[in-house]
């Protein structure tokens, strides 16, 4: 299996472009959030159309792609940062030079509707990145614990990174085994608006992560069995399910049900409870970096660097 491209460290005093690409977000956060950044030592670059509002869009989707395509374009731009997920990402995508990107990796983070870029960055530019931090996660009071994931993944080059959640939350794992593989995934729902398309997950030989929020159980079952149609449970070869951060019981089922009638079942390796995404707690996930699912010790293992000197 081809390696993925690993992009640049990020340090201080680094350039980070900040993009909205899906759902607009107020000026006031995002000049405050910026301010966060700069108070940080880093050095902050805008997009043309960051601050846009265009409905329930940050601009269209050429606009929001050209200016993603600027960061990677700009040689003094070291990682892109989004403002905010939401909804739109996938319109995007067919605005993209992915060509142009392989050939110009930098970091890129985020998380929400913003994981359909990450996997799409990934299978078509063959680039690590990173489901982490968004704009909107740099203000003074997000947990040590997030801002210490962060950087492990982007500012530290490590050959093995063991990611833990915070003390006294376990990962629990369901179904024993011991695979190593590429990670992929992120947002259920921006998953299952993928599939049928150019843009669809490839789970092939891959260890598949899930999360996500505020669906009631049933939406969640639905999208589960929409990607079990699919076939991406058949093709994957472990399963990490992150939280169901606001997710309510439906029809007296809560999430934890559906894992155990609907995952358990797969017989797949499975570990669950992971921090992840639109939890208080965001553990920092390389996607496309090859990592080591043992549910026999309970552990998930980062096997490589996932950013280079």
């Amino acid at each position: 299996m081809l390696m993925a491209i690993r992009p640049p460290i990020l340090k201080k005093g680094d350039t980070i472009g900040v993009v909205t690409l899906g759902s607009p977000l107020d000026v006031e956060v995002i000049n405050a959030r910026v301010d966060t950044l700069k108070s940080m030592g880093f050095n902050v670059v805008l997009g043309d159309y960051v601050y846009s509002r265009n409905g329930f869009l940050a601009g269209s989707d050429q606009e929001r792609a050209s200016d993603l395509m600027k960061m990677f374009e700009n040689p003094q731009v070291n990682m892109i940062l989004p403002s905010r997920g939401g909804v739109g990402v996938a319109g995007i995508l067919p605005y993209l030079d992915y060509h142009l990107i392989h050939n110009n990796p930098k970091i890129i983070t985020g998380y929400s509707d913003i994981t359909i870029l990450l996997n799409v960055l990934y299978q078509q530019a063959n680039l690590i990145t990173f489901q982490s931090l968004l704009l909107i996660d740099f203000r003074p009071d997000t947990p040590a614990y997030n801002f210490n994931q962060f950087f492990s993944a982007t500012s530290s080059y490590s050959s093995y990174r063991l990611i833990q959640n915070p003390p006294g939350i376990p990962l629990i794992s369901k179904v024993q085994g011991n695979v190593t593989g590429p990670l992929v995934g992120g947002n259920l729902t921006s998953f299952v608006g993928t599939l049928g398309t150019p843009f669809e997950i490839d789970t092939r030989g891959k260890i598949l992560l899930i999360e996500d929020t505020h669906e009631p159980t049933n939406t969640i079952y639905r999208y589960l069995n929409h990607l079990k149609l699919a076939g991406k449970f058949r093709d994957c070869i472990g399963i990490v399910m992150g939280e169901c951060t606001g997710c309510q019981f439906a029809y007296g089922k809560s999430y934890e049900d559906l894992i155990n009638e609907f995952i358990v079942p797969l017989g797949k390796p499975l570990m669950t409870n992971l921090a992840t995404a639109h939890g208080p707690y965001k553990a920092a996930l390389p996607i496309g970096a090859m990592v080591n699912l043992n549910t026999y010790n309970h552990t998930l293992a980062v096997l490589e660097p996932t950013v280079s000197l």
